[in-house]
């Protein structure tokens, strides 16, 4: 734990390691625990907090974002609130974290819920995806066998061999609505050959088949089932280049930078007349439950990441299946 404090603002900031069940593996590689980073600022008697995965695939580190967490001290004790925040740092997860409890705060302080502050309804409790990790298609189909009563899962795909793959997962999953995300594993030689296969897979939704940056071939071929950017779209700057290649969004609060831009974002992307996806990265509760604002308008909902751990904090969210309710105030906002 590290503080920063003076008479107005005490600024706490901790790393916290979350260990999975079992192990999570996508196309970049596998790991066995979450680390996050925890925001708390106090102000007045009340404390907000706010929850990151500081990512690698963006040059992020743990002890990166709780510095850069850290170097905004004197301007929280000046007055910075969420709606300045967008001013004062770039987007990612440590301004994830600090927008996220500073919404927490101002709940708090106005003695309101967030939704109430943002004059967003109140959210309803949502269905979310279930993640099946890749591997082998014998493997998969095994995971997806314990997981088939779920009515949507998300499978984890990664190139070689992945028609393979998602039709050992169709055979076990004969009721459930599939998505896929490639994690930017195919190549413009195996897209369509890939899209084929999740076409006949019945897969609703494939999420970042192509490396961001290298990802034009989307745009001269034939999607016979909707493609949804994730690496390839950040915020609402991001937005215009899309339109041509995909056909939905992946909004995760960590490359938004926080809640305050991802309502910005999802409305906007929605006046573009894209589907809109709620994603995680695999996290405690205390990551998903701002989400949750967005999860009221969005096509597709996934914020299973507390699922996929050992164990979820205090006062998590509650998961019924795969149906997951609103926070309660001891949570956040």
């Amino acid at each position: 734990m590290e503080t920063l404090s003076n008479d107005i603002t005490t600024l706490r900031c901790r790393i916290e390691r979350w260990p999975i069940a079992g192990s999570f593996r996508i196309s970049r590689g596998a790991k066995t625990e979450a680390v996050v980073v925890v925001a708390e600022i106090s102000r007045s008697g009340h404390t907000g907090r706010g929850e990151c995965v500081p990512y690698a695939r963006y040059g992020e580190t743990p002890e990166g974002v709780l510095a850069a967490i850290l170097g905004m001290q004197k301007p929280l004790a000046a007055g910075l609130d969420r709606r300045s925040l967008a001013s004062a740092m770039t987007a990612g997860a440590a301004r994830n974290a600090l927008d996220c409890a500073l919404c927490d705060l101002e709940a708090k302080c106005g003695g309101q819920r967030i939704w109430t502050l943002l004059n967003r309804p109140a959210p309803s409790p949502r269905s979310t995806a279930y993640t099946i990790s890749l591997g082998s298609p014998e493997a998969m189909a095994a995971a997806t066998a314990r997981a088939s009563h779920r009515p949507l899962l998300k499978i984890k795909l990664g190139g070689d061999g992945d028609p393979q793959r998602i039709a050992a997962v169709r055979k076990q999953a004969r009721e459930s609505e599939l998505i896929v995300d490639a994690n930017e594993s195919w190549t413009p030689h195996n897209l369509e050959r890939n899209l084929a296969a999740c076409e006949a897979a019945g897969v609703t939704l494939v999420e970042q088949p192509l490396p961001a940056g290298n990802d034009e071939a989307l745009a001269r071929i034939r999607r016979p089932i909707a493609v949804c950017a994730d690496e390839s779209v950040h915020d609402r700057a991001s937005l215009d280049g899309l339109r041509e290649r995909y056909d939905a969004i992946n909004i995760k609060l960590d490359k938004t930078g926080g809640l305050t831009e991802a309502l910005a974002m999802a409305d906007a992307a929605r006046a573009l007349r894209f589907e809109v996806m709620i994603g995680c990265m695999v996290a405690t509760s205390l990551s998903m439950a701002p989400a949750m604002l967005i999860a009221q308008h969005a096509r597709f909902v996934d914020l299973d990441g507390p699922l996929l751990l050992a164990r979820d904090r205090d006062d998590g969210l509650r998961y019924d299946g795969s149906t997951v309710y609103p926070p309660d105030v001891a949570l956040w906002g």
